[in-house]
């Protein structure tokens, strides 16, 4: 079936604003492990999709949610071995000792099921995010989620903090006073409630705070945030929906690389390598209060045997396979390409990540840092046509988004780095 007329029937059953990558969106037929497969039978080299996080149609994963679905799939309210195993082990991989799995079926859900709890837990409705966060999409989650909200719709429940950014704020400061700097603008958030007549409930942050930019941080700005917001009366949420599963390579969780213990810590994409679960981790006690306050919360497809199957099998593979190490060793190694790239092509301000999570900030001229969005349109879309799939993010839009599936090998980071090279020197001839 032609692509042109299967778009036309997407938009009329579906709408012209659901969105689609690329300016020719891809038909995409099949995936195998960082590779994807159009409707003509062309590959796509994916640096993009932490969904399918080890990999599309991982065998091992297909296999568990196979045979579990063909021997039995119902609800956490009869006692199943699998997800007892699965939530202990999950709960395990965790700093701390005290911590209890609720389980969910989408990022936007965890990050929903959290707010009630700081929110119940606390007594309070403040929350705090990013300017130009994203943590999901449902009616209060998209309050807090300034990618999607503007400030007239977010209310006096919640109030922003700027994204940080060392990248132009540096100014010849040093960690200590940047982080002064940056928390001086979660003190005046917190302020600002008390103002507004609300009592203060938390603050979510992405761990690696990704579609803000994956900035930099600056050490110990993480750790200092949950101490205010705990001074405070709130409780820290930390997203890992993005950044967890060893994505960062160097720790499981992004918030360990800050070395900061949340007291919530909401999961989701990579959590089946694309069956659709997810869930919140938190500390006894709150887990405790809440379901006190809550004793009928209850989610019906939630942990249920396949879910759980499929989690277990994704912790299988990361372990058995080494991927933790591998995003570390060939992150390190795509991060150095990249910065040679940086030395080549004036275009490309600021170049940033952590085992296999980039970012590539496009500007006018790196004097001045003026963002280039459109140039990160354009590279975007050339690589599509080259067969190698990235985004972008950031407030301006012009930070080229890299995160490919863990198995990404040094091999895939050649072809990338040799494509995006190729795409920049031909653009920049084009003016």
């Amino acid at each position: 079936m032609p692509s042109q007329d299967l778009l036309q029937r997407r938009f009329d059953i579906l709408g012209k604003r659901a969105p689609l990558f690329y300016d020719d969106p891809l038909h995409i037929v099949r995936g195998e492990g960082v590779w994807l497969y159009d409707s003509d039978g062309r590959k796509y080299l994916d640096a993009y999709n932490n969904v399918a996080h080890v990999g599309h149609c991982h065998p091992r994963v297909v296999d568990a949610i196979c045979r579990q679905a063909s021997t039995l799939n119902t609800s956490t309210r009869y006692l199943h071995e699998t997800i007892v195993c699965y939530a202990e082990r999950l709960a395990a991989t965790f700093s701390q000792p005290d911590m209890m799995v609720m389980f969910c079926c989408s990022g936007s859900e965890a990050n929903e099921l959290a707010l009630r709890m700081a929110r119940e837990c606390s007594g309070g409705m403040g929350v705090i995010s990013t300017a130009n966060s994203y943590h999901g999409n449902t009616a209060a989650v998209s309050q807090v989620s300034s990618l999607l909200s503007p400030p007239e719709r977010r209310g006096k429940q919640t109030r922003t903090i700027p994204v940080i950014d060392p990248y132009r704020d540096r100014a010849g400061r040093d960690d200590a006073a940047l982080v002064d700097a940056y928390c001086t603008e979660v003190g005046k958030a917190i302020d600002g409630f008390e103002g507004d007549g609300q009592r203060f409930a938390g603050m979510i942050l992405c761990s690696g705070l990704s579609a803000e930019g994956l900035p930099d941080m600056p050490k110990g700005y993480m750790r200092r945030v949950a101490e205010q917001v705990r001074e405070a009366g709130g409780f820290f949420i930390a997203d890992e929906v993005q950044g967890g599963f060893g994505r960062f390579g160097s720790h499981f969780w992004g918030h360990q690389v800050q070395g900061v213990v949340p007291d919530i810590v909401t999961l989701g994409k990579p959590m089946g390598n694309g069956h659709p679960m997810a869930a919140v981790i938190a500390r006894r006690h709150i887990v405790e209060r809440f379901t006190e306050m809550n004793p009928m919360y209850f989610n019906t497809f939630a942990g249920n045997p396949v879910s759980c199957a499929a989690g277990m099998a994704v912790m299988d593979v990361i372990e058995d396979e080494g991927l933790t190490g591998n995003a570390r060793a060939t992150g390190d190694y795509v991060l150095t390409q990249l910065h040679g790239l940086a030395g080549r092509h004036p275009v490309i301000g600021d170049v940033r990540g952590r085992g296999l999570f980039f970012a590539v900030e496009l500007v006018r001229d790196c004097e001045s840092k003026v963002p280039a969005p459109d140039a990160a349109k354009a590279v975007i879309n050339a690589m599509r046509d080259a067969g190698v799939l990235i985004s972008r993010i950031g407030p301006f839009d012009n930070i080229l988004k890299i995160r490919p599936p863990m198995p990404f090998s040094r091999d895939n980071a050649d072809q990338l780095i040799e494509t995006l090279n190729r795409v920049l020197s031909l653009l920049s001839t084009q003016g």
